[in-house]
């Protein structure tokens, strides 16, 4: 599964961004769920969000008031909506999907990851 985000870039704080990851490829139709990871400078890559195929969004604590995610899953794509942007919130914003092989052996599951996005927000 290749994975490849759009939407980054440069936004004053308070504004609004959205990214968006498309995959394609070998094994999409065995992505169990999509999310969105960020490493700011200096810091080790953390979770934002995560949506399962059925739906069901899992967020970072402290950005869940701020930042919203959606998939649209016959177009392959996941969305994240970033809200009231702060600074601190500068980051390379990282597409991720988790994806579960079923065989006749039993499971596997295989993480792929996109390239990455930057996002800064101004003071």
């Amino acid at each position: 599964v290749q994975l490849v985000e759009s939407g980054g870039g440069l936004v004053q704080a308070g504004g609004s961004l959205s990214v968006s990851c498309t995959a394609s490829g070998r094994g999409v139709d065995n992505i169990v769920a999509m999310g969105w990871y960020r490493q700011r400078p200096g810091k080790e890559r953390e979770l934002v969000a995560t949506i399962t195929t059925g739906g069901s969004a899992n967020y970072a604590n402290s950005l869940k008031d701020r930042f919203t995610i959606s998939r649209d899953r016959l177009a392959n794509m996941v969305y994240l909506q970033m809200n009231s942007l702060k600074p601190e919130d500068t980051a390379v914003y990282y597409c991720h999907a988790a994806i579960t092989v079923h065989t006749i052996e039993g499971s596997s599951s295989f993480d792929s990851w996109g390239q990455g996005t930057q996002v800064t927000v101004s003071s």
